[in-house]
């Protein structure tokens, strides 16, 4: 997939907020961007990190989507590894259907600012971007944890830790690839 960039006209004098989608998904980059530029934003799209570092070289974005498994097993984690290295100041929001506890601690360590699972939409990825400092009142509650989420848990933290390589999750797991394969596809938030 070629890398490109939606434009609002960035080539003249534009005081609009720039946001840097990294997602392989042409058809949901396309609706989330135009959702974006429908609010003020000039959007640019990438869809791998060489492509997102590319678009660094000319534009200076303060925002940041990414998500979390592009295409080729890529992880998202290193475009936010890569673009928190590059301007520690923007607000990277990292957007996944393959949400867990493991690779959203990670995600924030390596300096997002919050970790959305999908379906997510612009309202929710604006939210995350405005309460990028936290917020200390939030309701703390306790719940039990079902084995079934204990189990989507350590899938996903072995899946981060193998560059989300299925073969080789399979293999630490002690299960056959197709049927994490298959527990995958029935987990998946599409």
């Amino acid at each position: 997939m070629v890398d490109d960039v939606n434009k609002t006209d960035l080539n003249t004098e534009n005081t609009a907020p720039t946001l840097l989608l990294i997602e392989d998904d042409a058809a949901f980059a396309r609706t989330l961007g135009r959702s974006f530029e429908r609010r003020g934003y000039a959007v640019i799209t990438a869809s791998s990190l060489e492509g997102a570092l590319a678009l660094l070289d000319d534009h200076a974005p303060g925002y940041a989507v990414v998500d979390l498994k592009l295409d080729g097993e890529a992880s998202g984690l290193a475009c936010v590894q890569a673009l928190h290295k590059h301007d520690p100041d923007m607000l990277i929001v990292v957007l996944t259907g393959y949400a867990s506890i493991a690779t959203a601690v990670e995600a924030v360590k390596l300096g997002a600012c919050h970790y959305l699972a999908k379906p997510s939409n612009t309202d929710d990825i604006e939210a995350a971007f405005n309460s990028a400092q936290g917020n200390v009142e939030v309701e703390i509650r306790g719940r039990a944890t079902s084995i079934k989420t204990l189990e989507w848990e350590r899938i996903h933290e072995t899946l981060a830790e193998t560059g989300f390589n299925i073969s080789e999750t399979a293999r630490r797991l002690g299960m056959h690839r197709r049927t994490l394969a298959r527990k995958l596809a029935k987990q998946q938030v599409k």
